[in-house]
Formats: C-alpha cells, structure tokens, sequence
C-alpha cells in the first residue's frame, strides 16, 4: 500500500520557456491543421500575440526535469506498476510562445480500490507565467497495479 501520508507532499518547482519551435513541432505530432498553431501571421491575425499553446502543450512542459518519474520511485512505486487514469486541463488564460510558465505540484490525494489491487496517485499542478498570473490547473491522475 502506498503510504497515504504523501498526501500533501509538494513536488520540485520548475520554470520552462515556451518555445515557438516547439510549439510547431507538436501541432504537427498531434495533426493540428489549424495555422494559428504554426504561422505567426494566422496567430496574429486571430488576436494572439504570438503562437498560443495547443491544448495538452503544458502537459509535455510539466514532464521537462531531469528525473520526471522520479516522485514515484520516493513513493515506493515503480515504474513497471503504473498505467496513466484521467488527465485534467483547466485553463485560467492563454499561454503563448515566448512566455516562461512555472510548474508548482504536490499529491493531492491517494486512494485504492479492489481490496488495494488499484491504488491511485492524484497530483495536481498550478501553472503560472512569467507575470506569475495562474494560466492553468493540470491534474493527473496514475493508477498503480499491486500483486
């Protein structure tokens, strides 16, 4: 059983540039056809100042430290256990490229199910910019089989 008492637990703060590039790269990936994902020009002409985030972006900028898995591991949970549950996305205000947004996580809940067969990790993130203006709330949900 995973130790309830990681419940509250905050998880390393970090910062990532949104890069345009990158930005493009992951339109593409996704098979987003919408210009205003790609082309500076159809950004600025919808109103942005710049390439807006697609969608699930900030999920991919959460994962940018060194060890991203390595919470689980300090939870006495391996990797080989893990299947992703629920992915959550709350937007507060737009993300573009050329902003520098702040990821603060912590568990905010573990619970099981089957008789402790499923347990679940629930971690939810703040995402804040540059102006520390909150543009996003992420939160995810793992599931961790046991024997």
């Amino acid at each position: 059983m995973i130790d309830t008492s990681h419940i509250g637990r905050e998880l390393p703060v970090h910062s990532v540039d949104v890069e345009r590039g990158r930005l493009r790269f992951f339109a593409r990936a996704i098979g987003e056809t919408d210009a205003v994902y790609s082309e500076l020009s159809a950004a600025q002409a919808a109103g942005h100042p710049d390439l807006p985030v697609p969608p699930t972006f900030l999920f991919c900028l959460e994962m940018e430290v060194p060890d991203p898995f390595a919470f689980y591991a300090d939870m006495g949970i391996h990797v080989s256990q893990i299947l992703h549950g629920e992915q959550h996305f709350t937007y507060h205000a737009p993300v573009h490229a050329g902003d520098r947004v702040t990821f603060r996580a912590r568990i905010s809940d573990i619970y099981s199910k089957k008789g402790g067969k499923l347990e679940f990790v629930v971690k939810d993130t703040e995402v804040s910019n540059q102006e520390q203006t909150p543009v996003a709330t992420l939160r995810s949900v793992i599931v961790v089989r046991n024997p």
